[in-house]
This record gives C-alpha cells, sequence and structure tokens, in this order.
C-alpha cells in the first residue's frame, strides 16, 4: 500500500544448479523429474516460485512514447514522487534478456495495472504522482503510462514463454485521495467503470463509499470501515461495488494473470474478501496472498485467523521482522530465528503458502550503509531455503539502499548479474523446483548458538541442510551434527560463493567441520519418492464440484482414491493422476474443515493435509446486525447459525467477535460475512465472557441470502 497517505529454467542452468548440488560419485541419487509443480500452468501453487517484486514505473523505460507529461514527469527520476518512464515493455525486453531467467525467477508480481488517477497532488509543497499504482481510477482499464492491453498481454506471453508466472497487485479497499467538502482536490476518489462514471467520494448517495473519517489504526474496526490516511474508502456490502470488483478481477483473470497480491487485506472486512476470494476460485482459481501490515510486534491474532480462514495467504511479516532483526539490525539471536520458524508454523495452517521477504516498497531497504553486503546475502539465502514463497524486492540483487517512501523505490541501479546476491538467488532459487524439501518440507533445528544456525528441512526422502554462521570475523566448529542426509560427500549448492565447504555423512552423522567466518552452506539429496506425500492442496477453500490441485511426489501413475476426511473420491471424479499432481473433483459433502489423503493404486497412503475448507456453495456477503445487545464488562457479541459458514450452531466456531463503533454503535453490534448464497438461514446471536455463553432466547432469526450481491439484515436481540 501507498503509505504516505497512502523459469523456466534454461537447460544450462538447471544443469549447473544439479552439479553444484549433487551428491558426489559414489552416492545413490536421483533428481526429480520436472514436474507440475514446476510449472507456468500451475497457477495454484506457488511453492516452488520465486517471485521478484517490481515497482513497475520504476524498472526500464521500454517505450518512451507512453510517458506522461508536464509536471507529471521526471525522466531523470531525482524526483521519486513523479513518474519515471517505466513500464510494461521495460519488462518485457528484460524477460526477453532472460535478467529474470538468469537470476532464477518464476514469478514476477508487478504494481497494480489498471488506471490511476493522472491529477498531480501537492502535499506540503510537494508534488506526487500515482506512479506507484495504488491511485486507482478505473480497475477495468489499463494505466496507459504503463501500456495498453496488448502490451499487458505481451507481458504475459513473454512471461509465459520464459516459464515464468505473472501476479498483479490490486487494491479493492480505496480509490484515491479525496476531501469531502473540497471536490477540487485531487479528482473526488471517482471510480469508474470502463470509463464510465460510477460515483465520486462527495455527494456519495448511493454508498459506495465509507464516510467516517480516517482511522487511528488502533483497532481492527477502525482500520476495516474508517479511511486510510485521505484514500477514499470503498464499501464493499454495497452491491455495485461488490458486483464491480467481481467483474474487474475477471478482466484480469481473462488476460491471463497467474496470481493476486491483495492490497490492504487488514483495512476491509474478512467476510467480503472471502466471498470475493470464493467468485474467482470459482472461475479461474489462481494464487492469492494478501498485505496485513504488522509492525515489530509482529504475532497478531487477527492476522493469524485471517491467514487460517479467508482461503487467501499473507505477506509472512512475522518472518520479515525476524529476519531483519537478525540479520540486518543485529537486534536479536539465532535462537529468535528458530523461534519465529517454530511459533509460525504452529499458529499459520499453511505455513508453506505464507509469502516471505526481507524488503518491500513499505519499509527501509534492508541494505543501508552499515548492513554487509554479506548480511544481504545471508538473509536473501535464508529466505530461499525456509517455508514459505520467498519474494525479492528489485534491485535487492544489486544491493540497492533507500529509507523510506520513496527513497526506497528508485530506479533499478544495475542490470549486474555479477554480484553474490545475484549468484545466490540464481544458485539457490532454482534448487526449489528441484528438491521438494525446500518447496513443501518440515524444518529442523539441527544445530543453534546466538551466531550459528543449522537447519534441515525434509520432505519425504528429499532433504536440505543448511548452515549460517551470522559473524562475519569468526568462524565456528561444527561437531557432531546429526542429519538425514545419507552416506556420501556433499558438496556446497552455493560451489562456496558464501565461504561453504563440502561435508561428508555417515549415516546421517556429519564429519567435525569447520563453519567459515559469515560463511552461508547447503547440502541437499533428492531422490524418486516411491511412497505417496502431500506436499500442496489448493486452492485451500473451495465448494463442491469445484477442482482441487494436490501437488507433491511418489502418487504413482495409476489412479488411486482421494479421501476427503472418509468420502473416498475415485474414478471419474478425478481429472489426472501423474506422480507428482492429481486434479480432483470436491466431493458433495457436508461443509466445515477436512484433511486431505491420497492412496496410491497400491493402497499405500499419504499424510493428511490438514485444514481444507469445503465450502456450502457459491458465496456472498451479508451484513449482520443485532441491535439491543446489550452486555458487561468482558462480554462479546457472537453470530451462529445452521450453515458451517456461521459455525453449526457451535459457540466455539461462532462468527465475531462483533463490531459496534464505526457503522453503528453499542448497544447495536455488526459484522460483515460470508454465508452460501441463495440459501435460508437460521441464526441466533451469543455473548461470550471466557467460558461463559450466554444465548439470546426466542425462536431463530431466519433470512435468505440473495444469489448474488450483498445484503444487510437487522434484527432485534431476543
Amino acid at each position: 500500500m501507498y503509505k504516505t497517505m497512502k523459469r523456466w529454467l534454461t537447460a544450462t542452468s538447471l544443469a549447473a544448479v544439479l552439479l553444484l548440488g549433487s551428491v558426489l560419485p559414489g552416492v545413490a541419487s536421483g533428481t526429480v523429474a520436472a514436474a507440475p509443480d514446476t510449472s507456468v500452468t500451475n497457477k495454484q501453487d506457488f511453492s516452488t516460485d520465486v517471485i521478484y517484486q517490481i515497482f513497475t514505473d520504476r524498472f526500464l523505460d521500454g517505450n518512451t512514447s507512453n510517458n506522461p507529461t508536464g509536471s507529471a514527469f521526471d525522466g531523470s527520476c531525482t524526483n521519486l514522487k513523479l513518474y519515471c518512464g517505466g513500464d510494461w515493455q521495460g519488462i518485457i525486453d528484460k524477460i526477453n534478456a532472460d535478467y529474470f531467467t538468469h537470476l532464477g525467477i518464476s514469478a514476477l508480481w508487478i504494481t497494480p495495472p489498471y488506471e490511476n488517477i493522472y491529477s498531480v497532488i501537492n502535499y506540503s509543497g510537494v508534488n506526487n504522482t500515482s506512479y506507484h499504482g495504488y491511485w486507482a481510477r478505473d480497475f477495468k482499464k489499463t494505466n496507459p503510462y504503463f501500456g495498453s492491453v496488448s502490451d499487458f498481454q505481451n507481458l504475459i506471453a513473454a512471461a509465459h514463454a520464459k516459464g515464468i508466472k505473472v501476479i498483479i497487485d490490486f487494491a479493492p479497499n480505496h480509490t484515491s485521495p479525496a476531501m469531502e467538502t473540497n471536490t477540487s482536490f485531487a479528482e473526488n476518489g471517482k471510480l469508474y467503470n470502463n470509463g464510465t462514471l460510477l460515483g465520486g467520494y462527495t455527494g456519495d448517495t448511493n454508498g459506495y463509499f465509507h464516510h467516517k473519517g480516517g482511522t487511528d489504526f488502533s483497532t481492527l474496526e477502525n482500520d476495516t470501515y474508517k479511511n486510510m490516511y485521505d484514500l477514499a474508502d470503498l464499501e464493499q456490502n454495497n452491491s455495485t461495488i461488490d458486483t464491480y470488483f467481481k467483474e474487474a478481477i475477471k478482466v484480469w483473470l481473462d488476460l491471463g494473470i497467474d496470481g493476486i497480491r491483495v492490497d490492504a487485506v487488514k483495512h476491509m472486512a474478512l467476510g467480503w474478501q472471502k466471498n470475493w476470494l470464493s467468485y474467482i476460485n470459482g472461475y479461474k482459481p489462481v494464487f492469492a496472498f494478501g498485505e496485513w501490515f504488522l509492525g515489530s510486534s509482529a504475532a497478531n491474532a487477527d492476522n493469524t485467523k485471517f491467514a487460517n480462514e479467508s482461503g487467501m495467504s499473507l505477506l509472512d511479516f512475522r518472518f520479515n521482522n525476524k529476519v531483519r532483526q537478525v540479520f540486518r539490525d543485529n537486534a536479536d539471536t539465532m535462537y529468535g530465528l528458530d523461534a519465529m520458524i517454530s511459533a509460525t508454523s504452529s499458529d499459520y495452517s499453511f505455513i508453506n503458502d505464507q509469502v516471505t521477504f526481507i524488503d518491500n516498497h513499505d519499509m527501509d531497504r534492508f541494505k543501508s550503509g552499515t548492513v554487509s553486503n554479506r548480511s544481504v546475502e545471508q538473509a536473501l539465502a535464508f529466505m530461499l531455503t525456509s517455508r514459505g514463497v520467498p519474494s525479492i524486492y528489485y534491485g535487492t540483487e544489486q544491493y540497492m539502499t533507500g529509507s523510506g517512501d520513496p527513497a526506497n523505490r528508485a530506479r533499478i541501479t544495475s542490470f549486474s548479474e555479477t554480484s553474490d546476491a545475484f549468484k545466490t538467488i540464481q544458485a539457490l532459487g532454482p534448487l526449489r523446483k528441484t528438491n521438494p524439501a525446500l518447496a513443501y518440507g518440515t524444518t529442523q533445528q539441527r544445530r543453534i548458538n546466538n551466531d550459528v544456525y543449522v537447519y534441515e528441512r525434509k520432505f519425504g526422502s528429499s532433504v536440505a541442510v543448511v548452515a549460517i554462521n551470522r559473524n562475519q570475523s569468526s568462524s565456528a566448529s561444527i561437531q557432531g551434527l546429526i542429519t538425514s542426509l545419507p552416506s556420501g560427500s556433499y558438496t556446497d549448492v552455493l560451489g562456496g560463493l558464501l565461504n561453504g565447504n563440502t561435508i561428508s555423512s555417515s549415516g546421517g552423522a556429519i564429519a567435525n567441520f569447520t563453519l567459515g567466518a559469515g560463511a552461508v552452506a547447503v547440502w541437499q539429496y533428492t531422490t524418486n519418492q516411491t511412497t505417496p506425500v502431500i506436499g500442496h492442496v489448493g486452492p485451500t477453500a473451495e465448494k463442491p464440484g469445484d477442482t482441487v490441485t494436490i501437488d507433491g511426489r511418489g502418487f504413482g501413475t495409476a489412479k488411486g482414491t482421494v479421501y476427503f476426511g472418509t468420502t473416498a473420491v475415485t474414478g471419474a471424479s478425478i481429472l489426472s493422476w501423474e506422480d507428482s499432481q492429481i486434479q480432483v473433483v470436491v466431493p458433495s459433502v457436508a461443509a466445515g474443515k477436512y484433511t486431505v489423503k491420497v492412496r496410491n493404486a497400491g493402497s499405500v497412503d499419504s499424510n493428511a493435509f490438514a485444514n481444507f475448507s469445503i465450502l456450502t456453495g457459491p458465496q456472498v456477503s451479508v451484513r449482520f446486525v443485532v441491535n439491543n445487545a446489550n452486555t458487561v464488562y468482558g462480554e462479546q457479541v457472537y453470530l451462529t447459525g445452521n450453515v458451517a459458514e456461521i459455525g453449526n450452531w457451535t459457540p466455539a466456531q461462532a462468527i465475531g467477535p462483533m463490531f459496534n463503533q464505526v457503522l453503528y454503535t453499542y448497544p447495536t453490534w455488526y459484522f460483515d460475512v460470508s454465508v452460501p448464497a441463495g440459501t435460508p438461514l437460521e441464526f441466533k446471536f451469543v455473548k461470550k465472557n471466557g467460558s461463559v455463553v450466554t444465548w439470546e432466547g426466542g425462536a431463530n432469526h431466519t433470512f435468505t441470502t440473495p444469489t448474488s450481491g450483498t445484503a444487510t439484515v437487522v434484527v432485534n436481540w431476543q
């Protein structure tokens, strides 16, 4: 978000990686062949990918004819608040020059591609433009300064030809800066529908926007229903807005995008977003991850709930914060890093889908004058070998610096392919496609002290062991190390780039060795998996009849059985069955949480993939409001009822706690919920105070949800 107011592998590179990471002669080692989870056609699973985040305007000007004119443009890119000329043609040029392929990148995340406002806004004497893409005007048209629809299609085609996926940034939270009382300021937050004006912020008689002032970021309710800075905050519970965003995202899905990064998910109702994502998954499912900004305090219950319940992954700020503390700021030790890995793996239901990063456009760049290049390289190596989907901010491979916005968004300084940071990514990024331990594996700490961290990633019979010595002046003696590496000698995947060395294993016991000062080493083993192991199921929330993709290894080539809980799916409902991927139709079973399991043709069972959600059916967003729900200190109001989406009459699964401060005020409570469309609901409200649950009396409230759009239902507490 704008906080001021916001590989495909070439044969050559693959061979190099396999050579560097292979077991030396005398040790049995096979390499898993290219599989569907490594393909650009797999839009649900990004576990084997490495994302590269590009600020389009700051990358490369490939077509000077589409640059803005006048006060909005600075071709020298000295004034970082103005457009600098970067565009999709510039990205295409670098795709075709194999910059990303050589770097080991298999997904590009670009700034919002849709039309933004054209106004130059003066804040405190400084001109500002929408170069960043977060001041939307029309979500169905392209930003002409980035290119035309044809240019965007060319970008998708060029990327896909190189085995690279394309993720767009999308911000349905708001339009652009606006003032209620000054329609001449900027463009008054006006929203257009493919060129036709829907409405502006002032005189909003259709209720397209919230008009509750700016959030102070003190509560989730404030963040959800008040403006973020002066950005005109959209009311997604309005049926026109809900429909608009389903139509708008369809435009980009039809253009062939592979993923969506959703801006500011903390500032929109979880219920509406769950309904919107369900629409996407029912149409053309792609990997989606949101931005829920967390400060240094990191862990947050609402953040965790969103990641586990929305069907959408998140940018992993807990990972980001701790990596920066340990490798950048020296404010914590390797014990803190290990604790974060352990805690997040426990808290997040789908830990391998969370997107990891060490810096981005909303924070100081990782590299600064006091941060060494080796610290950057170590942080990158840790991220690229850790759980989650790694995302690299453009220019980090060139050691770019920049404190604060907009200094952290400067034009990329170089396209050199010789830096050690570039070579680190180049060596480790592709390894995620050839060794599933990095894509799907569990993490086990094998040796630790304040400066040294040795950890193992393991998936089935595939293993990767990583050793990092943060201390750049003293080496470390590693004795008595036990791993899952079979007997043999293992070369460092990085080829000694970061002072790593070869090690020897005897049944997993590693011969004593010295880990050099500031060293990073990666050793790996992979062989053909002969028993089924599930690595990923996606999307993680679907309705009966939808197609789910199961990625892993060792499924075999003959059809077996897929289990959703105890329900077996066989025959024609299994659309495809390959050794590393299965596509299956979700069965017609009761909505709720299920474990997914694969039984191969030889009747061997896989591991259980937990917390897969089956929805009742297509979803809509409904605002539930209850009046006169008086409470005592400590009590909160929740909603439950006759479908899984509202808890199946189970207080522990009830929806809430509800809000009572912004759109409605106490003793009226409200909450936006994703519920099945066109469905008769029966529901009640309960008060919770610790373990004490108080139900309202009287008959069940009833309401039939709309078949499309949104609704609000208001009742009185009984």
